[in-house]
C-alpha cells in the first residue's frame, strides 16, 4: 500500500514523502496514529502543499534550534556521586539526570534529545550531544565527580 507521510517517521521517511508499506503496518499503525494518509489520486494533489509547508516549518524550527544551541555554549553540568573501587559509580548518570540538571540552570530540554549511547558509569568529564533539530546539535560538558571530593584537584598536599 502507498501512503503519504504527515509526520517524520524514523527509518521510513520524512513529512510529505510517498512511501510503500505493508498493508498491516499502514492500516494498523500509520493511519490510526494519523502519521500518514492513504495515497490515491485525490490525495496526491496535497503532496506539494504538504512539502512546501514542511519546508517552511523545518526552516523555522532550525532557526529556533540554532538560537537555543547558542544558550548551551559554555554550559557545564556537574554530578557528585558515590563511588566504589576503581572509581566505578554506584548507579549511573542518565539522560534524565542531565535534563534535570539543565532544567535547574534554566535550560529546558527533553531528555529524549540528549544522546547518551549508554549511561555514564565512571568518574570523568564527558561531552554529551543534545540534538535540538535534525541539523542542529549542541554539546554540553558533563563532569561526574566523587561525592565529597573536590571539583578540581588543587596543589598536592605535603606529607608531614
Amino acid at each position: 500500500m502507498e501512503v503519504i507521510l504527515k509526520e517524520d517517521v524514523p527509518k521510513l521517511g520524512s513529512r510529505g514523502d510517498v512511501v510503500k508499506v505493508a498493508e498491516g503496518y499502514g492500516r494498523n499503525y500509520l493511519l490510526p496514529r494519523k502519521l500518514a494518509i492513504e495515497a490515491n489520486a485525490a490525495t496526491k494533489g496535497v503532496i506539494e502543499q504538504m512539502k512546501a509547508a514542511a519546508l517552511r516549518r523545518s526552516a523555522r524550527e532550525k532557526g529556533e534550534a540554532e538560537q537555543l544551541a547558542k544558550q548551551f555554549d559554555g554550559v557545564k553540568v556537574i554530578f557528585h556521586r558515590k563511588t566504589g573501587e576503581h572509581d566505578q559509580l554506584f548507579g549511573s548518570v542518565t539522560a534524565s539526570d542531565v535534563a534535570h540538571e539543565l532544567e535547574k540552570q534554566g535550560l529546558h530540554v527533553d531528555r529524549r534529545k540528549i544522546h547518551l549511547n549508554e549511561p555514564l558509569k565512571s568518574l570523568g568529564e564527558y561531552t554529551v550531544p543534545i540534538r535540538l533539530h535534525k541539523d542542529v546539535t549542541a554539546p554540553v560538558q558533563v563532569a561526574v565527580l566523587k561525592e565529597g571530593g573536590e571539583e578540581a584537584p588543587s596543589e598536592p598536599e605535603a606529607a608531614e
